[in-house]
């Protein structure tokens, strides 16, 4: 029964494998959703993962920077997908991405001094151009690009309290372009689209400490404080 059972796994994995194959990778495949893509708008979500980073500015230089611990964040959202010509989508990818860097300043003499951990939920909404290559079989390559504004509802913009008091804030908008590259692979019920994309902040987030509060070694020799990340992104339509 047992060697029966092993048998007829291995017929089904095999068949299952001659059929993916044949569907994707021989060199007559079938064609899957072969007018799906002539829609002029469809719809999909995507899940995945960022790591984000902080690209630093100083306005005197340092003799150490402040090091950003990066961890790996997720992402969840939609997409619409707005066909503009065979080779061309508008495409609207806004999702909830969630990270959390930690920032160490090395010259502090103090543990609750040197470390800041900036955690950010973003309300990300990117406008992108996705520029596709020829369909072959049931695999078409893009690179995608354009601009992206992001709410951070983590940003503690509101707050009177400042690094004095451990509490990092930074703006609540910011504004970013996007470049990347994917892949569509066409089943038999929906597109698989990976994808990878770099995003490159434009806008200064940081917020100075209060003068009030007398000189800050956080924020005071910063001239510029932008988000940085790499984005991949498994879409589903």
């Amino acid at each position: 029964m047992k060697k029966t059972v092993i048998l007829l796994l291995l017929v089904l994995t095999t068949k299952g494998y001659s059929q993916f194959a044949k569907n994707m990778f021989s060199k007559d495949p079938i064609i899957n959703l072969e007018n799906w893509q002539k829609q002029r708008l469809y719809f999909g979500y995507y899940l995945g993962f960022n790591s984000f980073d902080f690209k630093i500015d100083y306005k005197n230089v340092v003799q150490q920077d402040i090091q950003v611990k990066k961890t790996t964040g997720f992402n969840v959202g939609v997409v619409a997908d707005l066909r503009l010509q065979e080779y061309i989508n508008l495409r609207f990818e806004p999702g909830l991405y969630y990270t959390k860097r930690d920032l160490y300043y090395p010259e502090m003499p103090l543990e609750k001094d040197y470390l800041r951990e900036v955690n950010s939920t973003y309300i990300h909404f990117p406008l992108l151009l996705k520029f596709s290559s020829l369909r072959t079989g049931n695999i078409r390559p893009y690179i995608v690009g354009g601009m992206s504004t992001t709410l951070n509802l983590s940003s503690n913009s509101k707050s009177k309290d400042d690094n004095h008091e451990g509490k990092f804030r930074v703006k609540p908008w910011t504004a970013a372009y996007e470049l990347g590259f994917g892949i569509d692979i066409f089943s038999e019920y929906f597109i698989f689209s990976p994808s990878i994309r770099g995003m490159f902040g434009i806008t200064d987030e940081l917020i100075r400490d209060n003068p009030a509060n007398g000189p800050s070694p956080w924020t005071d020799n910063i001239d510029s404080m932008k988000s940085r990340a790499i984005l991949i992104n498994f879409t589903f339509h």
